[in-house]
């Protein structure tokens, strides 16, 4: 058993559960939709979100099982995330996705924004049909954020002015909210107290904010194919952590010969081997990787502050993988 089957184990039934409530939801009868429907589903990955919302609600049942509340948060949120992937594809142009094609690839990019739109307004049909406003209500917010949060990122792949500061506005709004919601609506979803329910919105951004620092840092890992990082965000002129934090203590000098290479990076692909090479040297990764550890223990300090209960314990172990993963 892998280390996230391990850590699914105290939700498998529900998640199983989750599984048959999200296929339901999102089936067409026509032909085309459907089958661009099933091969999203089946190649969605992890399903951290959804994870992430079924043990936060476990977590508050006391003991009860989980009903169509915590199945409908899940779902809403897997989706929310889902259409985001198959938007961004578009934007980015890319033709894999976790090493299989594309939907855009397979189908071409107008029928994938069409598809992603379809996921979105289908999964927001369920929310309403069921009645259950507050679950819909809590997750929406978050669809905007995450938009505000690409456009900001592309406004300053133009113009290459990162701080910190809008560094971190960009990945709490593009990822950490997501899994902040996740958490939260989990613990909503069973009537858990609103101090509950902001504890858990804590715990799922600071892990939120832990993992997108870290796959910021996996950019840079070696390729199988080139034996060289993909350093892909610095190919799209992306300022993350790790080469923000090079840019901080470098020298006015220094920092333009840095900001020149990424500038041409389109017109001058070596010029990311060259970044690459700078941010291994000057410790950028190691620094990201502590700034990241700091996340990860406030959410765990968050969540050890419930009593012992297979579902904490699953908490807990998320927050270490989610460190320690290679991808």
């Amino acid at each position: 058993m892998s280390v996230l089957d391990q850590i699914k184990a105290p939700v498998a039934a529900e998640l199983a559960q989750f599984d048959r409530f999200l296929r339901e939801a999102l089936k067409s009868d026509n032909q085309l939709v459907d089958t661009m429907l099933n091969y999203v589903i089946s190649n969605r990955g992890k399903g951290i979100r959804p994870l992430l919302a079924l043990l936060s609600a476990a977590l508050h049942a006391g003991g009860k099982a989980l009903g169509e509340r915590s199945y409908l948060a899940a779902m809403l949120l897997e989706m929310i995330h889902t259409a985001s992937l198959v938007h961004d594809d578009v934007i980015d142009e890319a033709s894999f996705r976790r090493g299989k094609p594309s939907v855009n690839a397979i189908w071409h990019s107008h029928r994938s924004v069409l598809l992603g739109d379809y996921i979105l307004a289908r999964s927001y049909t369920v929310g309403m049909e069921s009645g259950h406003y507050d679950i819909v209500a809590y997750i929406t917010h978050t669809m905007g954020e995450i938009c505000e949060g690409e456009l900001i990122q592309s406004d300053q792949s133009d113009r290459l002015e990162m701080t910190r500061e809008i560094y971190f506005d960009i990945i709490y709004k593009k990822t950490a909210t997501l899994l902040g919601t996740s958490s939260g609506v989990g613990a909503l979803s069973v009537g858990a107290p609103m101090d509950r329910i902001a504890a858990m919105k804590q715990f799922g951004d600071n892990l939120g904010m832990a993992f997108q620092i870290k796959d910021d840092i996996l950019d840079y890992n070696l390729t199988a194919n080139t034996g060289k990082p993909a350093c892909a965000d610095l190919r799209e002129r992306k300022i993350t952590l790790p080469l923000l934090t090079v840019l901080e203590r470098s020298s006015e000098q220094e920092r333009s010969e840095i900001l020149r290479l990424l500038s041409d990076i389109r017109d001058t692909p070596t010029n990311a081997d060259i970044l690459c090479d700078l941010v291994t040297s000057q410790g950028g990764l190691e620094i990201a990787s502590e700034v990241m550890e700091e996340y990860t223990q406030k959410a765990l300090r968050i969540v050890g502050s419930y009593p012992e209960s297979p579902y904490r314990t699953a908490l807990e172990q998320l927050c270490d993988y989610l460190a320690a993963r290679e991808q």
